[in-house]
Parts: C-alpha cells; structure tokens; sequence
C-alpha cells in the first residue's frame, strides 16, 4: 500500500497531485464560515460608511477600527489562546485575511499589525516578550509597526545603515537611523526595528516601545492610494533600547525579515482576492444598472468577457491560496508531530512553501490590478470620479505589486528558492529534467487519453510542467553562475511556474467539485477551468519562446522550440461561449458567486 507523504514545497512541479487531497473554500467548516461572516460584517458595518473619513486621515479613526477589530478576535487569529489569540489554524487565518481584504486602506493597517508588526515578536520573542506584549497586540490595546525599509535599502533590505551599539553597562543598545514607508507608524505602540550592531554583516531585531526618548516621525505620506494608512519615516536619535528587547539572535534578523515577509506574501494574496470579488461585486452591478442603447450593458459581449475575466483569474487565484494555506498546515502539523515547539513548526511550514508564497503574491496583486482595471473600463467616465466606488479601488491596488517585495523581486525569488532546494537534494528536479530532455528525442505521443474525469486537461498541466523543466533545466545546464544575472530569462521562467501552479489548482479545485456535485452541477466552472487552460498554454509558450531564444540556437532552439509546440499544444475550445457561460452566471446572481466560502 503507497503511504501518502505531504507534498513539499516545489513538488508541483514533478509530482501529480489527487484532488481529494487538496483543500478548497468548499471545505470550511461552518465555524469557519461564521468567522468570514463575522469579518464581512465588521467591513460592512464599521468600514464601508467610512471610507472617506479614513482616507482623510480623521485622527483617531484608525486605531479605533484596530481595536474594535480587536474586540472581535480580528486580530488574534495566528496567536494561541494562552496569549488572548484564537489559536486558529493557517487556513482559517487566511480566510480572515480575505474577507478583512475588502477594506481599503483599513485592510493595510489590519495586515500589518497582525502580520509583520506582531508575528516576529510571537515566533522569534523570549517567553517574557510574548507574555509582555503579545496579549496586548492581540486584543488591539497595543498597535504594531514593522521598521526594516530605509531610503537607501529597500529590495535589499540588509543593506540597512541604522545602528544598535551596546551601552557601557551593557545593559541596553543605542539605537541612530531613519526608517520610511513604515505602516501604522502614526499611532503604533510597538516598533519592531532592524539594525547592524557593530560591523555584523547582517541585521539583528529589537522591539522597541514607540514613547521611547529619541523616537520622532516625519509627517504622513501623500500617496497614490491607501491614503487612509498611516505611513511615515521614522528617526532613532540616540533611542536606548533595554538588552532584553533583543528579538531572537544577534546577527539573525535578516532570517527574521525573509520569514516573515513569506507569510506577508500569502495573506496579501488572500487580502487581494477580497478586493478582486469585492470589484467584481461592483463591476457586475454597474453593468446591470447602467442601460446604453435601450439595454443594460451587461447585455453586451465586450462587458460580459470582461466580468469573465476578472472572474476567472479571480477564481483561479482562489483555488490556488486555499491549496498553499492547507499545505502550510500539513507541513506545520508534520513538525508538531515531531516534536518541534508550534511557534517553530509555522515558520518552518511557511518556509517550506516560501517559493510558493513568492508566487501568490505575485498573481495575487496582479489579479486584483486586472480586476480594477476593467471594473473601472465598465463603469466607464464614471469609473475616472472619485464619486464611484471603483476609483478608490483602482488606486489602492496599485501597491499591492510592490509590498512584501516588489513582483520583480518575487519573481526572481521564486526560482532561486526552487533551484537552491534541487542543488541541496530536497527536490529531485534532475531526474524529471533528464527524461523531458529524452522526450525531446523521442517520437511525440498520439495517444488519445483515457476516458478518466478531465484526462485531457491532466495531460495539458503534466506538458505545462515539462515545458517548465525543458526551459529552466536548459537555461541552468547552459547559463549554469550566470544564470542568476539574467533576470529576463529567470522572470519568464518563473512566470510559466506560476501559471503551471495556478492552472493545476483550478483543475484539481473544478475536478473536486465534479466529484461531489456532477458535471452539470458545475458547468459554470467547467468553463472556468478550461478557459483557463486553453490561455494558459499561449501565455507559457510565450514565455517559453522569449526564455529559450536568450540563450539558444541554431539546431537546438529549432528542437526546443518544436517541443514547446508540442508541450503547450491544447485543442481547439470555444472560449467566447465559455466566458458567456460564466459571465451569465454573475450578472443573473448580480455578485461575485463562484465560492462557497459564505453567503454574501
């Protein structure tokens, strides 16, 4: 009998995966369902009416919506309940994250606090920081703030310039430097600061309490969007901070950083999936309201293929957060149940999908910026008024694409984490390789697939993942320590693994749900799945053609090229009537209604 393992981090990509071991918003427990219905209510009823006050920065406003959401449990979730939490699992946390997604600038202020200002003190503190500070992040008494960026360090944050030398009585550490883009710095209680001590080649973390002599903030920011958020530069002039308050290890804080920041990937994935069907909510009720030639638009073809589109990738996105949240928590569980204390188990499990993170987030953002983009093209001159709901929406996306590490870097992250675990063993990317580049040899396979529940379409990601392995396998064996200097070719790579990750996800998720319900049951995301396919194919062999041609020629580019033909070669489908199919379902529901998270 197979004993079925976990998958790892990076399996995806070499291993099939059954869909009944995937887990999807059809699975919340009715516990789980409450608390998105408790966190939509809470947008609905304290943000919502508010929107406009808070993005004039009303003083006090903000730190108020924090604690209420404190009140709520909002802001415990990840904490254990010895510390004032929830003790909730990664899944559950991640739903919490998209439903408060819909929020605006307070979804900002909300992630911060509960991720990066307060998840390095619960995973990295002592006993006595957690006790001393934790109770009071979880229940809003306390704020949080995250300071790492700097004028000159931003994508390459240990490059930092502020300073912590240790005093005379060793007793404490003198903190100088300036911090900027700091998030909820306006009225935090708590910094969590990074600095070099001495000449450590890496930073080191230290909590610092916000009233502390020599801490002063810059104005707010002006920006583009999320103008609700407090942002400000933060000053450290000769600021004493006790030796207690170091966070983790000297010297360690970089790792502090990059961990954390895995997490922040994948909420601000869930965060932005809220805001996807939030603007699809809007998208789909314009065009059902506004009437052009005697008829709604919604009526129309060129809109409804927009509201398909938003809702596909939305969708699509969907399916591939839930099955990363789900496989954090079996890797998390896994640790538990060998012994690892539950604090260090999280990181861990995060750390071991830290590419996948990478990934999400990267969709994630560019999913939602699609989204605006289109509701704000529906809602046409009214989209560009301020008096709309989308215009908002279309500011405060835009961020989104350069938090947690801007896409570029995301991109690049994500197939070098995915070549260092094959280069350490812990992913056997060399054999795969090997037969792809047999395959490439080999007389094609015309084969018709069997008759097995959506064969065709297992047989299009199982090429997809051979296309990923014949450019990435080629791109190392010819590029082999240059490699890392060709940011195009890295970029197209790890835009064919994100489409490979997120196309598989939507078929095990349709495939899923077939199972349980039939196939006419699910015709709607039937059509999603296999739209999705049939884009997806052109979308990897385009990056497939721009990858290959940086670095290969003559003979072989002619043989690369031709098994990319044939690994992203799909059959003819009719996606316009499949986009009819689906955006129909929509705009009769007049809302997103493609989840079973919760009944909006």
């Amino acid at each position: 009998m197979e004993e079925k393992q976990p998958i790892k981090g990076g399996e995806f990509i070499i291993k099939e995966t059954n869909c009944d071991s995937i887990f999807t918003p059809e699975d919340y427990s009715e516990e789980q369902r409450m608390i998105a219905q408790t966190c939509l209510e809470f947008i609905r009823q304290e943000v919502d009416p508010n929107l406009d006050r808070i993005d004039s920065m009303e003083e006090g406003l903000m730190p108020t919506l924090v604690e209420k959401a404190g009140e709520l449990g909002m802001l415990g979730m990840s904490v254990p309940m010895d510390l004032s939490g929830m003790g909730a699992d990664f899944p559950t946390s991640i739903l919490a994250t998209e439903y408060l997604g819909r929020g605006h600038s307070f979804s900002v202020a909300y992630g911060a606090h509960t991720g990066i200002g307060t998840l390095p003190i619960l995973y990295y503190g002592t006993e006595a920081q957690k006790q001393k500070y934790i109770p009071n992040l979880a229940t809003g008494v306390w704020k949080a703030a995250y300071c790492l960026t700097e004028p000159s360090s931003g994508s390459d944050a240990n490059s930092g310039k502020t300073t912590a030398k240790l005093t005379e009585d060793g007793k404490g550490y003198i903190l100088n430097g300036q911090k900027m883009w700091i998030t909820n710095a306006g009225f935090a209680n708590v910094f969590t600061v990074f600095a070099k001590i001495g000449d450590d080649e890496n930073l080191t973390g230290f909590i610092v309490d916000a009233d502390s002599e020599g801490i002063t903030l810059n104005a707010e920011e002006k920006k583009m969007g999320i103008k609700g958020s407090s942002t400000r530069q933060v000053f450290f002039n000769n600021v004493t901070v006790p030796v207690e308050n170091l966070l983790g290890e000297r010297n360690k804080g970089f790792k502090i950083a990059l961990n954390i920041l895995n997490i922040g990937r994948i909420k601000l994935a869930a965060g932005v999936m809220g805001g996807a069907k939030e603007v699809i909510n809007h998208s789909v009720r314009y065009a059902n309201e506004r009437e052009q030639f005697g008829r709604p638009i919604s009526k129309y073809g060129a809109i409804r293929h927009k509201i398909a589109e938003q809702a596909i990738g939305t969708f699509a996105l969907e399916s591939a957060v839930y099955r990363c949240s789900a496989n954090i928590d079996q890797a998390i569980a896994a640790k538990v149940e060998e012994g690892m204390d539950k604090q260090k188990a999280t990181l861990k499990g995060i750390e071991e999908f830290a590419a996948e993170c990478a990934m999400l987030k990267v969709v994630g953002s560019e999913v939602l910026d699609y989204c605006v983009d289109e509701a704000v093209q529906i809602f046409g001159g009214m989209g560009f008024s301020a008096e709309s709901s989308v215009e908002r929406a279309y500011r405060d996306s835009r961020i989104n694409r350069i938090f947690e590490g801007t896409n570029e870097i995301n991109r690049l992250l994500t197939v070098d984490m995915i070549l260092k675990k094959a280069m350490k063993g812990e992913l056997d990317l060399m054999g795969p390789a090997m037969a792809v580049a047999n395959e490439l040899m080999s007389i094609p396979d015309f084969e018709d697939p069997s008759d097995e529940l959506f064969a065709e379409e297992k047989k299009y990601i199982n090429n997809f993942k051979k296309t990923l392995m014949m450019v990435a396998g080629t791109a190392a064996q010819k590029l082999m320590m240059q490699l890392s200097k060709e940011q195009e070719v890295l970029m197209n790579i790890a835009d064919i693994a994100n489409e490979v990750y997120v196309a598989e996800s939507v078929l095990l998720r349709v495939e899923k749900m077939v199972k349980a319900k039939g196939a006419e049951a699910c015709e709607e995301y039937i059509a999603i799945v296999n739209t999705f396919l049939f884009d997806a194919a052109d979308r990897i062999n385009k990056s497939g053609k721009d990858a290959l041609m940086a670095f290969v020629e003559g003979d072989e580019m002619r043989m690369m090229l031709m098994g990319l033909k044939r690994f992203t070669k799909v059959a003819p489908y009719n996606t316009k009537n499949a986009r009819q199919l689906i955006a129909t379902k929509l705009i009769e529901k007049g809302e997103y209604c493609l989840s079973d998270a919760i009944n909006l």
